[in-house]
């Protein structure tokens, strides 16, 4: 489940704002400001939840789920070695 601290702190790793964040997602500016401003899983549709998602996971996120000892949260991916043939 996506959370608002997880879409903050993702976009924070990304360096991105909120109007880069649903220029990438398709997903309205207000739509965003409202997930975000809230803490824990976000509420609204499940396709909402996904395209953010996607849309950070593109531009290089890793989203970790929380477990026993620790939080939800995120990080940022290794960047991909090209291999040349």
């Amino acid at each position: 489940m996506l959370t608002g601290e997880q879409i903050r702190a993702a976009r924070g790793l990304l360096g991105w704002g909120q109007a880069d964040l649903s220029a990438k997602s398709g997903i309205g500016l207000t739509t965003i400001r409202r997930l975000e401003a809230r803490d824990g899983i976000v509420s609204g549709t499940v396709g909402t939840a996904m395209r953010i998602q996607r849309a950070l996971e593109e531009g290089g996120v890793l989203f970790l789920s929380e477990d026993h000892e620790l939080g939800a949260g995120v990080r940022l991916a290794k960047p991909r070695q090209l291999t040349l043939l």
